[in-house]
C-alpha cells in the first residue's frame, strides 16, 4: 500500500487524531488554510493555558505582574528573535522558586516532556557557554510576556531569550498558534566538561542524513538545492518572503520509508506539543496535502561540516541550519506562514468584530 498520511512518532498516545482524510485537496495557497471549527479538544486546551496563565500571573507581585502583562495589539508581540538582546517580560532569573514553578506549568499547558526538555536543553547550553564566554551568559535571562487578559480572545504568551522563541496566541475561540517556535544548540555538540556528547539538536540532524542516504542519485539532485549552506535560517524574523515557493524533492516522489523519515523529521517539532495541540497541529500538516511537501539540502554531506535542511508545505516550514562556529551552532525553527501569531484567525476575528 502507498504510504499516505501522518504516522506519530512519539508516545502521547494520541486518541483524537484519526489518520489523513479520505479525500486530501491540495491547497495551492497558504492563505486559503483555515483552521476550521472549534473542537472540544482546542476548547479545552485553551482553558487549560487560560487557566495556567492566570496562575502564573496571581503568583506575581504587582511590580512583577506590571513587567510580565503587555498589550496583545503591542508590537513587541511581534518582535521575536533569538539573539541575546534585552527583552520584555519577566525573566526566570526574576522569579521566586514557586512562580518560577508557575511559569513552567505554563509551558508544561502547551508543551509535553519532550518539549519541556527542549526548553531545558536551551538553558542547559547557556550554561556550558557561560563556563566558556563569561557571565553575560546566563539562563535566568529567559523572559516570560503575557499579552492581553488570559482567558479574553485575542490573548497570548511567549517564553524567550538567547537561541529560544516559543510564541503561544489565542486569537478567537478555538485558534491555538504555537509558531515561530524557534530553537538553537552553541555548541550543536558538547565537546568537553560535564556534558560532553550532549547533542541537543542532534536527532534532526541524524533524520535528515538519514533521508539524504536514503535517496537515490534523481531524488539527491532534486532535494540538493545549493552547494553551500545559507549560514542561516532563510525565515529568520520578517524574513518569510526570502524563502520564495518551496524547493527540492517532492514528499510524492517518495518511498513511504522515505516519507516516514520526512515525518518523523517534522515531527522533531510538532511531537513537542502536548497531545491535544499535536493533534491539531498535525490535522493541519495533512490539511495541506503531505504529497506536496519538500525536502531540501543544502551544503556539505560529511558530518562536521556546514549544512542546512528543510520541510516546505503550502505553509508548514521546518528549518535546520548548522553553518556558524565551524559547523557546531544550530538554528532551528518551525513557522507556519499562514498562521504565525495566530494571524489568520486574529484577521477573521477582527473582520467579524467590524461587522457587529
Amino acid at each position: 500500500m502507498p504510504h499516505d498520511g501522518w504516522h506519530p512518532h512519539d508516545n502521547s498516545h494520541d486518541h483524537h487524531h484519526h489518520g489523513p482524510p479520505t479525500r486530501r485537496t491540495v491547497l495551492a495557497a497558504a492563505a486559503l488554510l483555515p483552521f476550521g471549527a472549534a473542537s472540544a479538544q482546542t476548547v479545552d486546551a485553551a482553558q487549560r493555558i487560560a487557566d495556567a496563565a492566570n496562575r502564573f500571573l496571581l503568583s506575581l507581585d504587582d511590580g512583577q505582574r506590571r513587567k510580565a502583562m503587555i498589550g496583545f495589539d503591542s508590537a513587541n508581540r511581534l518582535d521575536w528573535h533569538y539573539f541575546p538582546r534585552s527583552r520584555s517580560g519577566l525573566t526566570l532569573g526574576e522569579m521566586r522558586p514557586n512562580q518560577a514553578d508557575a511559569a513552567r506549568a505554563l509551558f508544561a499547558s502547551v508543551l509535553n516532556q519532550r518539549g519541556l526538555e527542549l526548553l531545558d536543553g536551551v538553558r542547559l547550553l547557556e550554561s556550558v557557554l557561560r563556563e566558556q564566554q563569561g557571565s553575560f551568559r546566563d539562563p535566568g535571562r529567559y523572559y516570560v510576556s503575557v499579552f492581553g487578559t488570559p482567558g479574553r480572545f485575542p490573548w497570548g504568551w511567549r517564553f524567550e531569550g538567547h537561541h529560544l522563541s516559543l510564541n503561544v496566541a489565542l486569537p478567537a475561540a478555538g485558534h491555538i498558534a504555537v509558531t515561530p517556535f524557534f530553537a538553537g544548540a552553541h555548541p550543536a555538540t558538547v565537546r568537553d566538561g560535564p556534558d560532553r556528547g550532549f547533542r541537543l539538536l542532534g536527532p534532526s540532524e541524524d533524520l535528515a542524513r538519514q533521508i539524504m542516504a536514503s535517496l537515490n542519485d534523481r531524488q539527491r539532485r532534486a532535494a540538493t538545492i545549493a552547494d553551500r549552506s545559507f549560514g542561516e535560517i532563510v525565515a529568520s524574523p520578517q524574513r518569510e518572503q526570502d524563502l520564495g515557493n518551496p524547493k527540492g524533492l517532492l514528499l510524492g516522489d517518495m518511498t513511504g520509508a522515505q516519507r516516514t523519515l520526512v515525518e518523523a523529521l517534522m515531527d522533531r517539532f510538532l511531537g513537542t506539543l502536548a497531545a491535544d495541540l499535536m493533534a491539531q497541529q498535525k490535522q493541519r500538516v495533512l490539511e495541506q496535502g503531505v504529497a506536496t511537501f519538500r525536502f531540501a539540502w543544502a551544503g556539505s554531506l560529511t558530518p562536521g561540516e556546514a549544512h542546512y535542511f528543510r520541510v516546505h508545505g503550502p505553509a508548514t516550514l521546518v528549518e535546520h541550519d548548522n553553518t556558524q562556529n565551524g559547523a557546531n551552532h544550530i538554528h532551528a525553527v518551525w513557522r507556519d506562514l499562514a498562521a504565525d501569531f495566530g494571524g489568520d484567525a486574529l484577521a477573521d476575528h477582527y473582520r467579524q468584530q467590524k461587522h457587529r
